[in-house]
């Protein structure tokens, strides 16, 4: 399917989303947190999308928001597209799993947990994976610091 069958067909689904090609070799669409979910599940289960594959999720700090960046891929269409969501909580940032959709998921929503203090809920097993539990604060954030071990210039 062409990124622009694609965006016609999934454009359809939700009113909120926005898509764009930002420079990129993929068609990327923003969704809103409360459709996170709804259009994943809508993405790995319609029968013309079938995005049975999440190969990159990746937790982003673009300054006012948080967010995750989700790049699936239907081995059986032969199609890729890349998701965006975010929240400017930074307090208390939180955005639904998708591990129930794809297992990787699980790994990779914890290492986003770890380094930019995203929550996800309905996650079966949301806790640090690299860092100590006695780690403050988030280190792949803009506004983190660590005197100790930061190397400043």
């Amino acid at each position: 399917m062409t990124d622009e069958a694609l965006q016609n067909l999934i454009g359809g689904w939700f009113d909120d989303l926005e898509f764009t090609t930002e420079e990129s070799q993929f068609l990327n669409v923003k969704v809103s947190p409360e459709f996170l979910h709804p259009l994943m599940q809508k993405l790995r289960e319609h029968p013309e999308t079938e995005f049975d594959y999440l190969f990159c999720l990746t937790g982003v700090d673009w300054g006012e928001e948080l967010g995750v960046i989700y790049h699936l891929e239907s081995t059986t269409k032969r199609h890729i597209l890349v998701v965006k969501v975010s929240t400017a909580d930074r307090e208390n940032p939180e955005l639904d799993t998708v591990c129930d959709l794809w297992f990787t998921a699980e790994f990779h929503e914890r290492e986003v947990f770890d380094f930019f203090g995203i929550r996800f809920r309905n996650h079966p097993n949301l806790k640090r994976l690299f860092l100590t539990e006695d780690w403050e604060g988030y280190p792949l954030r803009k506004d983190y610091e660590d005197d100790v071990n930061m190397i400043l210039h």
